[in-house]
């Protein structure tokens, strides 16, 4: 079985939202094909590099391992990882912000490996996308087993393009456009993943509660639910896409 060389990408001094286009625009550059039966592995943490124990461990393991040591070269080098170990303690950006980047863009499992050990980093962890949660110091065996368990849960694979058809309204999961009788609707990014979730459930009424926690992280207000609606339903053209349900919610119409 050939074996792939740590390897340690050049520094970026690039926006995130560059970042996630030059992801998203598939320009990041492609390494070598991963050995037979080994997982391309992504270690992205401020202290790693090619002679790194875990880099070593990982080949040893059958892995092939990839270092970068910035959160910029993590959210360009993680389209051809097999899975990604995130430590949160980064120098350009915070891990989290990291790993919500990749979630929006990409299934590729994520295992945050940290030294913050509160039960809140954890849940943040896992709020913002991680299948995972390590903390330091860990056992390697307990690292491999969690990698593989990871691995058999989610059986990533790339997905096919999703589109979401509810009459005249098309929805480009994937690409994140929005068309209504064939003319393009520009849409934020939250008014996008509102849409998206009520299109997701279209005989379904979702609670405020539950679109709270699932677009904004329970972070925000009752009321942001109701001015997103509002823009939304003024974008689509027609107030009947969105139907508020008194006391409960809203769900998808048919404009």
């Amino acid at each position: 079985m050939s074996q792939m060389s740590a390897q340690t990408l050049p520094e970026l001094r690039t926006s995130t939202s560059q970042l996630i286009r030059l992801v998203q625009d598939g320009t990041a550059p492609a390494p070598a094909a991963p050995a037979p039966g080994g997982r391309r592995i992504l270690v992205v943490d401020a202290d790693v590099g090619p002679g790194d124990s875990l880099v070593t461990q990982l080949r040893r393991y059958g892995h092939e391992p990839v270092a970068v040591q910035c959160g910029g070269q993590a959210l360009q080098a993680h389209a051809d990882a097999d899975l990604v170990l995130l430590a949160l303690e980064l120098p350009d950006l915070d891990g989290l912000e990291v790993c919500r980047a990749i979630r929006a863009v990409s299934r590729v499992p994520v295992v945050i490996v940290t030294a913050r050990q509160s039960e809140l980093d954890c849940v943040l962890g896992l709020q913002a996308g991680a299948d995972d949660y390590v903390t330091k110091p860990y056992g390697l065996r307990e690292l491999m087993a969690r990698i593989e368990a990871v691995m058999r849960r989610t059986h990533w694979q790339p997905a096919a393009r999703r589109y979401i058809r509810r009459g005249r309204l098309h929805i480009d999961v994937d690409s994140r456009e929005v068309t209504v009788d064939g003319s393009g609707v520009a849409l934020t990014r939250k008014e996008f993943d509102l849409l998206c979730l009520l299109a997701s459930h279209p005989d379904t009424v979702i609670p405020r509660k539950h679109l709270l926690k699932q677009v904004w992280g329970d972070s925000w207000s009752q009321r942001t639910v109701d001015t997103h609606v509002s823009s939304l339903r003024g974008k689509l053209g027609a107030s009947g896409w969105i139907v508020t349900v008194r006391g409960v919610g809203f769900k998808l119409g048919a404009g």
